[in-house]
């Protein structure tokens, strides 16, 4: 099983790794520059429908969420760490041109929203709020508002999804035979905040 697993695919994921899994790639996406790649929002969704199915993979909810919040608020708080004792290493040329456009993305966020929105906002965009955690820690964003905010838009976001996975699932009947398009939407809705930044950063270009 190990061997067909595809880190890109939430219910490869969840069928290899179970909640564990679920904890595992939402620490890594949510903390380490390593999970920029990892799917957050798709596996929050999928694991919520898993939670609403009898088939051959059912999650328990409170364990879902638990393990869900507990990766994304343990992920956060470990990369804010790092980015307070490694502040220079962030800046290396040997960053891909993805994650240094999302830094500075997040850095922007911090500047115009203020800390706190900022933070609570980065959840919800794919790769900054990867590396919005190491740049709010390089950048000197106190750490007792990180850590608030931190939590706020943590459990906004995986408790967000995983109900709304669970409310379609139960809702319904034999929503299995619909997983691929469901988890497509998500991926898709959840690019439209990446889109509409590169849009508006080439307006500002032009002008």
């Amino acid at each position: 099983m190990l061997l067909a697993l595809n880190l890109l695919d939430s219910r490869s994921l969840i069928d290899s790794f179970g909640i564990i899994g679920i904890f595992a790639v939402l620490f890594a996406e949510t903390g380490l520059l390593i999970g920029v790649f990892l799917p957050g929002d798709s596996l929050l969704f999928t694991a919520g429908l898993l939670t609403s199915t009898t088939g051959a993979v059912s999650l328990p909810l409170p364990g879902v969420m638990l393990a869900a919040a507990a990766g994304a608020l343990l992920g956060a708080q470990l990369g804010y760490l790092l980015g307070r004792r490694a502040a220079a290493a962030l800046h290396s040329p040997r960053r891909g041109p993805r994650t240094v456009a999302a830094m500075t993305r997040a850095a922007g966020l911090l500047e115009h929203y203020g800390h706190r929105r900022a933070v609570v906002i980065a959840r919800f965009i794919p790769v900054v709020r990867t590396v919005l955690s190491p740049v709010a820690g390089a950048l000197g964003v106190p750490s007792r508002t990180f850590a608030l905010w931190q939590t706020v838009g943590g459990l906004l976001w995986t408790v967000g999804l995983i109900l709304a996975g669970h409310a379609l699932g139960a809702s319904v009947p034999n929503v299995d035979r619909y997983l691929l398009p469901a988890i497509s939407a998500i991926v898709v809705l959840s690019l439209i905040p990446v889109a509409l930044e590169i849009a508006r950063a080439r307006r500002a270009g032009r002008v």
